[in-house]
């Protein structure tokens, strides 16, 4: 750990001699923050558990979904009637406080430990803990909306949100308010909220797969996951045939793959031709659950921002596993 560290000050310090205009000095900035996360979330190999699964018991931090912000309760039903009736989601949890209402969905618990009524080999793995969520929040004072129902999705820097289900229903999808962008194989669709999503007709552990990014910088993009404890991993299908076929799309040329373990849901950064991208709005964070290192059980990490602007936010396994048991 000290010499990881140790590695991280020397680059920091010689960027810092380096350069001195505005721009650097907040790199400079978010590098430093990012290498105190580093530290708080990266605990030593016999700390490194999230919860009690045994399929997190290699990793102490994973990506556990991501937030996506409504205008108003019209866009947040929307939203939640397209998750349920195109992709058969279900409303996991919810709740309400003042003037923000939250909504968790998804296909499955997203418990860090093996539900009680969970049988091998009865239950399906529905059943099973560790899903990922798509948490929708809708704020009452919000006053201009974030994405129009039928436009393009705002911003470039996600590319997608990708599923892997048995089936379907492109119908659905439009009916509530869906922008369907193309449906040979496999669907790219617009949400009614502006979040972009691509699904596939397969199976996978967790329909909820990977956010794909679009990065004009891939190096730099999977430098700063690592160093928040995501590594390369074989880039998931849900599909058999694994993208020799037209239902499902292989790999992208040049792109890098990244989870914090084999079962998690993760992040696949795309090569981007242009140099910036433009933040999605909708999008308000990457939500990653972790357990803090030895000695850093108090400490707080801030929202993060990574290299092509989209925010990240850390809550720690036992707060995680209070809030979702008393939200279900």
């Amino acid at each position: 750990m000290s010499q990881h560290l140790s590695s991280d000050h020397d680059e920091f310090m010689n960027v810092e001699e380096s350069f001195g205009n505005d721009r650097m000095r907040r790199k400079i900035l978010a590098l430093a923050v990012v290498i105190g996360a580093s530290a708080i979330v990266n605990a030593q190999p016999s700390q490194a558990a999230v919860g009690t699964l045994p399929e997190y018991d290699d990793t102490n931090v994973v990506l556990q979904g991501v937030t996506v912000r409504v205008a108003d309760k019209s866009q947040q039903e929307a939203m939640i009637k397209f998750m349920t009736d195109a992709f058969e989601a279900k409303i996991l949890r919810k709740r309400i406080r003042g003037p923000v209402e939250e909504t968790w969905m998804g296909f499955g618990p997203e418990q860090l430990s093996i539900p009680s009524d969970f049988e091998i080999p009865v239950s399906s793995f529905a059943m099973y803990g560790g899903h990922a969520s798509i948490h929708l929040v809708c704020d009452e004072r919000t006053t201009a909306p974030f994405y129009r129902v039928g436009d393009s999705a705002p911003g470039t820097n996600i590319a997608y949100l990708q599923l892997g289900l048995p089936q379907y229903r492109v119908s659905q999808m439009v009916k509530n308010g869906g922008n369907v962008l193309d449906a040979y194989g496999y669907v790219n669709v617009v949400s009614p909220a502006g979040l972009p999503i691509r699904s596939i007709v397969g199976i996978s552990p967790d329909p909820i797969m990977f956010v794909a990014l679009n990065c004009p910088n891939v190096a730099e993009a999977q430098a700063f996951y690592q160093k928040l404890g995501f590594f390369e991993q074989e880039y998931p299908y849900a599909r058999p045939n694994k993208g020799q076929g037209q239902f499902e799309p292989m790999q992208p040329a040049k792109s890098v793959y990244m989870a914090p373990s084999k079962s998690s849901m993760g992040i696949l950064l795309l090569p981007y031709k242009k140099k910036r991208v433009d933040p999605n709005p909708v999008v308000s964070s990457l939500d990653l659950v972790y357990t803090p290192a030895e000695g850093a059980e108090d400490m707080e990490i801030g929202t993060l921002v990574d290299p092509v602007g989209v925010p990240i936010k850390f809550q720690s396994a036992k707060d995680f596993s209070a809030e979702e048991q008393a939200t279900r």
